[in-house]
């Protein structure tokens, strides 16, 4: 479990990675001292992964965002190693989830258009092996997107 004063670094670091170890340290009402162990220890046990800008999908030239679900002929180790390891070099798939019910995966994907999109899934998606379909639903609005954990 996340302690409280920890739970604040994260919530202020999510809203602005930048920070300064002061800006931190005043934001959440700690010694510079205690606040830069605090992050420390949070960097060293995983809980904090990285860091890395938020930049605007469509304003970087990736006008097409799908959600894929994809499901699997079979659910033996080969052809769901070979799926996890084709899926996870792509750089287009942002996101990949196992889920239950009609589909195995969900993957979210982001192209620069429909021509992009196209390539994709025939140059990719559809030459891995065991794959028993791939249904498509294309992202028109986008209403609330994050990565923050709400602390």
């Amino acid at each position: 479990m996340i302690e409280d004063q920890d739970a604040r670094i994260l919530a202020h670091l999510q809203k602005d990675g930048r920070a300064t170890n002061q800006q931190l340290a005043d934001a959440v009402g700690m010694s510079t001292s205690a606040c830069w162990r605090r992050v420390r220890a949070l960097e060293e046990t995983g809980v904090i992964q990285g860091y890395a800008a938020l930049v605007a999908r469509e304003r970087a030239g990736f006008a097409m965002s799908a959600i894929l679900h994809v499901s699997l002929e079979r659910h033996d180790a080969k052809f769901v190693d070979e799926f996890v390891a084709r899926v996870t070099k792509r750089r287009e798939v942002l996101e990949c989830f196992a889920t239950t019910g009609d589909a195995d995966y969900h993957l979210h994907v982001v192209v620069q258009d429909m021509a992009a999109y196209n390539r994709f899934l025939d140059e990719f998606m559809f030459r891995i092996p065991g794959i028993r379909y791939v249904r498509s639903n294309v992202v028109l609005k986008e209403i609330k997107t994050g990565v923050a954990l709400p602390f």
